[in-house]
């Protein structure tokens, strides 16, 4: 059921119709709400705390994948490459558990994000829905970290922030440009130029004069690895010929399907919701045929023991002299800071 609302949703927040004029005194609520919270904690009625060391919130406006996950990853290592010591602090959805998270950690209870994280930034990671708390206890844990990513929390506003990046998908997530629940928006569209970097993962952003700078982000990977860690990886030419299924359960499927796609690779389509707990019983129409699934959601699945089950990691980059221009601005903000 909640499948098909999703889906329902989905489809209905990409035009303006009949759905659209039945929520819109809905949207009109929670516009009010949101403007009002923010208000109060600028104003300083609702109080906000700042870490003692800087913080990169890399959040975004609209619901739905937009690559916050491999962007959170990628700044972790340019960080590094530029000598700082990165943590990442997470809401950790999906799951139920606060505390650190190591590439070990079981996804059911901390949520399929952060273990992703942890794993391929080797960063320390630390989960709580409050990200003040979050931040204060991985930083008593680890008092190297000398800077801290925030994945999501753009709308947290108790924690303060020292730099704010937005994830934008441009074909996909703006939609009908409105707020919930009539469009996909958290946030009015004129947030996006208060902030300080927008990232789009779709390359089709009009950057205007009024935004701040925009960067086009791309995901990259061609070599498979199996989801139980037991065979050797092996490259997209290595599938051409097998009885594909691709599963999904994340944000913005269409994405990974794409990529797939452009690797040469053809495939029955799958799709499940996002931060979907996969259960082997997900798997059992599929047992006789070669499955392929994302990183995020293989992270949930390693356990099953599935014998011919692959995930695709991928890296996010930012093209030529770009990536030079977005690190530059992050480097100069934080000594701003210093």
């Amino acid at each position: 059921m909640l499948k098909l609302m999703n889906v329902w949703f989905n489809r209905q927040w990409q035009s303006l119709g009949l759905a659209h004029i039945i929520l819109i005194p809905f949207s009109w609520l929670f516009g009010a709400l949101i403007t009002a919270r923010r208000c109060l904690y600028e104003h300083q009625i609702l109080k906000s705390f700042r870490l003692p060391v800087p913080v990169i919130v890399v959040g975004n406006i609209s619901v739905g994948g937009t690559g916050k996950t491999p962007m959170v990853i990628y700044l972790a290592k340019q960080l590094k490459q530029m000598g700082y010591a990165p943590g990442v602090i997470s809401r950790g959805y999906g799951g139920n558990n606060v505390g650190e998270v190591t590439a070990n950690s079981n996804a059911s209870e901390f949520g399929d994000e952060p273990v992703l994280i942890a794993k391929r930034s080797t960063c320390p990671v630390w989960v709580n829905p409050d990200r003040v708390e979050a931040g204060r206890a991985l930083l008593l844990e680890h008092p190297e970290c000398n800077v801290i990513i925030s994945d999501d929390g753009l709308q947290h506003y108790r924690l303060q922030r020292s730099i704010e990046l937005v994830m934008v998908d441009s074909e996909h997530s703006f939609g009908n440009e409105c707020l919930l629940p009539a469009g996909p928006l958290r946030e009015k569209m004129a947030r996006l130029q208060t902030v300080d970097v927008i990232v789009d993962s779709n390359q089709a952003f009009n950057s205007k004069d009024n935004l701040p700078p925009v960067f086009s982000m791309q995901l990259q990977g061609n070599i498979f690895e199996s989801v139980d860690g037991t065979q050797a990886q092996q490259p997209a030419s290595y599938f051409a010929d097998k009885n594909l299924v691709a599963l999904a359960g994340i944000g913005n499927p269409v994405r990974f399907f794409k990529h797939l796609a452009k690797l040469g690779l053809q495939f029955e389509r799958v799709v499940f919701g996002d931060h979907h707990a996969f259960a082997m019983q997900d798997f059992a129409p599929y047992m006789n045929r070669t499955i392929l699934m994302t990183e995020k959601d293989a992270v949930k699945c390693k356990m099953f023991g599935l014998a011919d089950a692959w995930y695709l990691p991928v890296t996010a980059q930012i093209s030529g002299e770009n990536n030079n221009k977005l690190i530059e601005i992050i480097q100069k903000k934080l000594k701003t800071l210093d």
